[in-house]
């Protein structure tokens, strides 16, 4: 049993790890770089300073995404916060090593100030506030005044916020918080997501005033082709 719990253990890990950092030669590190540039062109007349990123259901990669896109943008030399805003079920601190006893909630109800709160990752310019305890209301919090005041501090020292929420099919949370940041951007996932989830997502985000810059197709296959054998795949 616990030989069995070590190896489940070790595959959640790798699938967490953040690739753009630990392999930035990779096609997949290339892939999501292509998404910045994306984001970056889509967002050319106005100010891309906070990003939610979330996912129609679970499991479909939104959490793992969001590390990777802001490694990349920290890559750029930008100064970037990741915040962990999935209040029920929080991943980030997983992904990056780190201790999860104050972050998001502590600061949300006002028992921290950011820069106490914020933590540094491996990754040079990258910080993270991850979610702090689970508070028993997730979706007020993220509502609240507080929530303005973190847009506010954060646009003083970083160039970008970046929030991981939870899925939108499942709770309001993304929906709370979608109107208020500069940019959403939908994760789906290849074989899994179903089209009328992600139909239902888009109208959710719609409906709450959000600036939907894009949707990305999560895990699909990789083809053969010339591009991955010029990077050495």
């Amino acid at each position: 049993m616990a030989r069995k719990s070590r190896k489940k253990k070790q595959i959640m890990m790798k699938a967490r790890k953040v690739i753009a950092n630990d392999n930035p030669k990779s096609p997949i590190a290339e892939q999501y770089r292509t998404i910045r540039a994306n984001l970056q062109f889509a967002s050319v007349d106005e100010d891309l300073h906070s990003l939610l990123i979330t996912s129609p259901g679970p499991s479909e990669g939104k959490s793992i995404t969001a590390a990777n896109i802001a490694a990349v943008f920290a890559q750029q030399g930008k100064s970037v916060l990741l915040v962990d805003a999935d209040l029920r079920k929080p991943t980030v601190h997983h992904s990056f090593r780190l201790n999860n006893t104050k972050g998001l909630s502590n600061f949300l109800v006002g028992k921290e100030v950011l820069k106490d709160a914020a933590q540094e990752t491996m990754v040079d310019n990258l910080d993270v506030l991850t979610s702090g305890p689970i508070p028993p209301n997730p979706s007020e919090l993220l509502g609240s005044k507080a929530m303005n005041k973190l847009l506010l501090d954060s646009r003083q020292t970083y160039d970008h916020v970046i929030f991981d929420t939870p899925p939108v099919l499942a709770v309001s949370d993304s929906q709370v918080l979608a109107n208020e940041v500069d940019g959403v951007m939908l994760v789906v996932r290849s074989g899994l997501t179903e089209i009328s989830a992600t139909q239902r997502a888009k109208e959710l985000l719609q409906q709450s005033k959000a600036n939907l810059l894009g949707v990305v197709l999560n895990d699909r296959e990789k083809k053969s082709s010339n591009y991955y054998y010029y990077y050495g795949s």
